[in-house]
């Protein structure tokens, strides 16, 4: 049993009928490897072709076809292994593991059990709502083959097998059981996506099965030993995995409540049911007969092979949110949410290198980024590398608020200009009549009409002068928002005789 570092905080407790209880929860990832063709064959791993388009003789296991390992799988299990912090075991060996599926043509599955190519590492993950971010530890990380695809739903009569992705490389995280609520194990899973796409060596796409998780989970009294845990097998959707989490773990109460006892198995989840069934009893390793495969040497890492990989590894998430608080003065939440995607970092420093000089405010850079971008993209279902406004036109929006040309609300009118029909943001500030109303006899002649309409409001605001902001809002809304917001303010001030 793994060493119990931590207790869930009390507010992540679940109250049974009887008495409170703790969530444990280990992760098993299974991430498919960014390579061109599949791990001992030279199939492509391309994804949506025809049916057994993507299929070697290798993958289809014809008699006497022999294994031969990929190099460019096995370059991208050390990067991810060293993205983890993780030691990088210089000798591995790949062995069989034994179990029939009707989509696993060999009979076995080439895996690696005993030596791993990767050994322990970790994962610091902010969780939503905390002020400290955890430690997660990894146990291991291991290369095995995908399996491929029975087919049901298509005749009523026969079952189908699709074995393009049968050969397909696959990197397996295993966690250490640190996880103790379903937003920690949501996070985890968010941050370990996010360092995989950093280092390109996984696309992260749940959607299409390149990132899974089988989630192990079980319940104790707080401080009592762990419990007897069940798997949660394939869940692939972090929306999923929370939910899955807090359904097996109200279940298993359910039954120790009600004086049973929990039976080690895999289970599904049914996101449609909210609930989670039996698919077999839990194997252990000895049921699958592990042994070295005989058709593959244990695979040994030539000298300055790791040295080289790690020189060329990019600035990892935890890196480049330290240097945006250190360089930009951006608040740990700011740095933390550009430092979730690559594509979303890289677009911020764009925005904020750019300018004159030594470019623009970190923090203003930020708050356009995060709040105003992010959210309309997020209107409209868009990623950032489908945003219609390039770095260097949202710079160029930032320019003309801090030259004095538009206000802070002309700019957000702008700005979905620019969205929604392109361009070049001075020009249409130009075109359209956008630019501020600097000019302070203008803005004295609005401010005068509304004085003198608003004699009641003029007494009020002497006797009480944070009232002086309707007074602003007004010759705003009276200028169409064109007129310098410090302008109006000094100048309402002046006219009021507010200090």
């Amino acid at each position: 049993m793994s060493l119990d570092i931590r207790s869930a905080p009390p507010k992540y407790w679940i109250k049974g009928a009887k008495a409170d209880w703790e969530i444990i929860i280990g992760m098993e990832i299974h991430a498919q490897v960014n390579s061109k063709s599949k791990l001992f064959s030279g199939a492509s791993t391309e994804f949506g072709g025809e049916p057994n388009a993507h299929v070697s003789l290798v993958d289809a296991a014809m008699p006497g076809m022999l294994p031969v390992i990929n190099a460019e799988c096995v370059a991208q299990a050390v990067r991810t292994g060293l993205g983890l912090k993780a030691r990088i075991n210089r000798k591995s060996r790949f062995d069989r593991k034994n179990y029939f599926y009707p989509d696993l043509p060999q009979g076995y599955q080439i895996s690696q059990y005993q030596e791993p190519i990767v050994g322990e590492g970790t994962v610091i993950v902010d969780v939503p709502g905390e002020a400290e971010p955890i430690t997660v530890r990894i146990e291991r990380l291991h290369l095995e083959q995908d399996a491929g695809k029975s087919i049901h739903d298509q005749d009523p009569a026969n079952s189908f097998v699709d074995l393009n992705r049968a050969g397909v490389a696959l990197m397996e995280i295993v966690s250490k059981p640190d996880l103790r609520s379903a937003e920690e194990a949501q996070a985890y899973v968010a941050k370990l996506r996010t360092i995989l796409r950093y280092l390109g060596t996984c696309d992260g796409d749940m959607e299409k099965g390149n990132l899974r998780a089988d989630v192990n989970v079980s319940v104790r009294k707080p401080g009592e030993p762990f419990g007897t845990r069940c798997e949660i097998k394939n869940v692939n959707s972090i929306r999923f995995i929370g939910q899955a989490i807090e359904v097996e773990a109200r279940r298993q109460i359910g039954i120790l409540e009600d004086g049973g006892v929990i039976d080690q198995e895999t289970r599904l989840y049914d996101p449609g049911k909210r609930e989670t069934r039996s698919m077999r009893s839990k194997e252990e390793a000895h049921d699958y007969r592990y042994f070295p495969d005989p058709d593959l040497l244990p695979l040994v890492l030539p000298e300055g092979f790791v040295e080289e990989l790690e020189q060329a590894l990019p600035e990892l998430p935890d890196e480049k949110k330290a240097r945006f608080i250190r360089e930009y003065g951006l608040p740990a939440y700011d740095a933390n949410v550009l430092a979730m995607e690559r594509a979303s970092a890289d677009y911020f420093e764009a925005v904020a290198k750019g300018g004159k000089g030594s470019g623009r405010d970190g923090k203003t850079a930020a708050n356009w980024v995060i709040n105003e971008l992010f959210g309309r993209l997020n209107k409209d279902g868009k990623t950032i590398e489908e945003t219609p406004v390039s770095a260097a036109q949202l710079g160029a929006i930032i320019d003309l608020i801090a030259a004095g040309t538009i206000s802070g609300k002309i700019a957000k009118d702008l700005f979905e200009i620019v969205f929604n029909e392109g361009g070049d943001p001075a020009e249409i500030v130009e075109k359209r009549g956008m630019k501020q109303v600097t000019d302070t006899g203008a803005i004295e002649k609005v401010i005068d009409e509304i004085i003198a309409a608003n004699p009641d409001k003029v007494e009020q605001a002497k006797a009480k002068p944070t009232l002086l902001g309707w007074f602003v809002g007004q010759a705003m809304k009276a200028s169409g928002g064109k007129a310098n917001p410090g302008a109006v303010n000094d100048l309402l001030k002046q006219k009021l005789g507010i200090e």
